[in-house]
Formats: C-alpha cells, structure tokens, sequence
C-alpha cells in the first residue's frame, strides 16, 4: 500500500496545531501535508517535524484573504504581484522544512475568461521557474464545483492538459495534484484517469465520497484505488485530506487494515 500523509489542517484538530505532529506520529504516519503554515515561523515548523520524525510532503502557497472567501490568487489578471509575492513566502517555508512541492490555488475566477486564463499561466510559469531554481515541483489541483462553487480550475482532465502544454514549453517541475475525492465528484472513473495520467502526476490525495470522511467510508472502494497506485508503480506519497468522523485516533482502523494486508477497509 502507498505511504499516507496525515493532512494535520484537517486531522488530529482537537490539538493545536503544533501539538498535532506528535499525534501524528504517534498513530504511525511517517509524513504529513497541510494547507497553509504560515501562523508559525518556519523554523517552528522544522523542529516539530525533526523532533518526531516525519517528512512534509506538501503545503499550498498563500491563498490570499481565505476567511474572506478567496481560495488563491493565480487566476486573478489583477493580483500579479501578491502571486509572485506569495511564492517567496511559500519558498522560504519550502527550503526551512525540506518540503519538495507546493501547490498553488488558482482562484474564484470564471474558466471561460481568457483573461484569467493567461493570468494563471503567467502566474505558473513565474512559480515553476522560480521553484525549479530550488529542485521543488509546482502543482496544480482540479477541484469540484460543490466543494468550492466558482473556482476557476474545475476539470480534471483540463487541468492535465494544461500541465502537459506548459511542460512541453520547458516547465518539467509542473505537476498534478491528484485528489481521488474531487475525481470521483467531478467524472468519476477514478483508476482510468490515474492510469492515463500518472505521468503527469506529482500527489494524490484521498477522502470518501460523498462525505469526505476516513477511506473505505463511501461509495469507493478506496483499498482497490490504493493497490491500483502500487500497481502502477506510484512511489509518492497518498495525502490523507478528510475531515473524520469524530476523533481522528477513533477512526484510523482503515490505516491499520491498509497497514496489515487486508483486501478491503
């Protein structure tokens, strides 16, 4: 089975945030992912990281005004400048934490709009080469309409297309981030896409649908997903972004039954 990442944004939430290293450890995970750090200092972040063994493996860059409402800025014609500035805050957590890809969020922006479209190109390509000066992949992550009504990169196969267009310009550190979660809501056919587009594939994340609770809890068979990655030869690391049921150490069992074998969870 693939290596899980805890996502301590969403798990683990009845500690505060700092304290939620530890119990991820603790419960056996060997990295873990959130959304964004940046209420701490980035060697706050390292030394928890150091004192507890674990590897992170994913952050997203600044999204602007989240409490706010807004949900990235890379799409925005006018908000150029907050992107790239965004970027340096996000590199410097990157190169504290050992942290080897960042996701950057496009926005609430209309997909037929060219002008948002050229803006978000303008805005990869500065992050891409700029990350790429550092050996870090840029990612980009399709999400679904009931989640996040209005964002502007809502298609998963679009957002392959994009990756494959900007790679073949030269930007071989842009890759996908793919959530089974948002696959699932927006087309289905979860293992065909990952079979097509592995190549372009930097991450995958994990929740059940329709709920996004604990693996094995909806209408995918998330341990037949999990062996289809192994099958395929993925070798990074699984995010585990879901918001659990009640505490997150009551509903680990599926952890456990990835970790001991079983067929199902």
């Amino acid at each position: 089975m693939p290596r899980f990442a805890a996502n301590l944004t969403l798990l683990f939430t009845e500690l505060a945030f700092l304290d939620r290293f530890e119990a991820a450890s603790r419960a056996g995970f060997t990295s873990v992912e959130f959304l964004f750090p940046y209420e701490h200092s980035p060697d706050a972040i390292a030394a928890r990281l150091a004192a507890h063994g674990l590897d992170l493996v994913l952050f997203n860059m600044p999204p602007g005004d989240w409490m706010a409402g807004e949900r990235g800025l890379a799409a925005l014609p006018d908000r150029f400048d907050e992107t790239t500035a965004g970027v340096e805050t996000a590199l410097a957590y990157a190169l504290a934490t050992g942290c080897p890809r960042l996701h950057m969020m496009a926005g609430l922006a209309d997909g037929r709009d060219s002008r948002a479209g050229q803006a978000y190109r303008r805005s990869l390509r500065h992050a891409a080469g700029r990350l790429a000066e550092h050996g870090i992949d840029l990612l980009i992550e399709p999400i679904n309409r009931r989640s996040m009504p209005g964002y502007f990169l809502d298609d998963v196969d679009a957002a392959a297309d994009l990756v494959a267009e900007l790679r073949a310009e030269g930007l071989a550190n842009l890759k996908l981030q793919f959530d089974i979660f948002h696959c699932q809501i927006l087309h289905g056919d979860v293992t065909t896409r990952l079979t097509r587009l592995l190549p372009l594939i930097g991450h995958v994340q994990v929740a059940s649908v329709p709920a996004r609770h604990e693996p094995g809890t909806g209408e995918v068979n998330d341990a037949f997903v999990f062996a289809e990655l192994d099958r395929l030869g993925y070798s990074g690391s699984v995010g585990c972004e879901y918001n659990p049921r009640g505490r997150t150490e009551d509903g680990l069992g599926w952890l456990s039954a990835c970790a001991s074998g079983r067929a199902r969870i």
